[in-house]
């Protein structure tokens, strides 16, 4: 069976509910240094509102040693570079966000990363499209198994898709904000709902740099966290994945540094630099009172 994950939208397909025992029992895991050092300015997941992801589905999260066990692809000789590739019509502020995504995921994963070429939006045969909500929506399991896995490099730690379309998974779904495959190494997510750039090219950027993250964390092995407010949150909505910090947790950074071999100090630098150029304060605030804390 193939290993899916979704950043779920509206529709509610299983009941579940927020193993509080299973989060405490993670969250005092031995992170030691300096990842210890970092959890009190992070916040416990909140309890779920009725409509969020964790209310809707039932996630057991996952300790470091699960994820050592787990994990199937790792940073190295082998696999060594991010790939995304464009498909469809943008505009040019969208374009941007399309290029600052290529720089963010760079420096998020410590991991080089290049452009395939780009396609066009009706290179898709139409029977992988429909119209929903007034648009043009594209099957996101055929992008992943039609486009992206055929055209996988060999040496690709994840090759992900941005799409301009709206995407939906399959029977029963309205739409899905990305979906990544682990086994495959390969993921996709769309900038259809994100914004118009033109007016808060801020919150399109944040929103955009925030799914490209999350789906490619779930190729490198990271499962939905449960233990801390943290990008890797499942969502259910735009206003839970607005809510949703960019940020990793302890727990989830340690992961990733890990897997990337990155130094938290180093990356927290590159991070807030970013921020900074991009206008995205809160965020350049969080990572800079993460150097703060690491620096002492």
């Amino acid at each position: 069976m193939k290993t899916l994950f979704f950043l779920m939208p509206m529709l509610i397909f299983s009941q579940g509910e927020f193993n509080k025992k299973r989060s405490n029992l993670l969250a005092k895991e031995s992170l030691k240094k300096p990842f210890d050092k970092l959890s009190g300015i992070h916040v416990r997941k909140k309890s779920p509102g009725s409509s969020d992801w964790l209310f809707t589905h039932k996630e057991a999260g996952q300790s470091f040693l699960e994820y050592q066990r787990f994990v199937k692809v790792k940073k190295g000789k082998k696999y060594k570079y991010i790939y995304v590739k464009q498909i469809g019509d943008f505009s040019k502020n969208q374009l941007k966000v399309a290029e600052l995504s290529k720089q963010y995921l760079s420096l998020y994963f410590n991991c080089k990363v290049e452009a395939m070429k780009p396609m066009a939006v009706n290179r898709i045969p139409p029977k992988y499209k429909r119209k929903q909500f007034g648009t043009q929506q594209i099957l996101s399991t055929y992008v992943l198994y039609n486009i992206l896995k055929p055209r996988r490099p060999k040496d690709a730690l994840a090759v992900i898709a941005l799409c301009s379309s709206d995407l939906w998974p399959g029977k029963g779904w309205n739409f899905v904000y990305g979906q990544a495959s682990l086994r495959e190494r390969i993921g996709v997510w769309s900038i259809h709902r994100n914004g118009n750039p033109d007016k808060q090219f801020a919150t399109c950027l944040r929103r955009t740099i925030k799914t490209a993250t999350h789906e490619t964390g779930h190729i490198l092995g990271l499962k939905h966290c449960i233990t801390y407010e943290c990008n890797m949150n499942g969502s259910n909505h735009m206003a839970e994945s607005d809510n949703t910090p960019l940020a990793l947790c302890p727990v989830c950074l340690k992961k990733l540094s890990w897997n990337v071999n990155s130094k938290p100090l180093e990356r927290y630098k590159k991070l807030a630099n970013f921020c900074k150029t991009n206008k995205l304060e809160k965020e350049m605030k969080f990572f800079n009172r993460s150097i703060k804390i690491l620096s002492k």
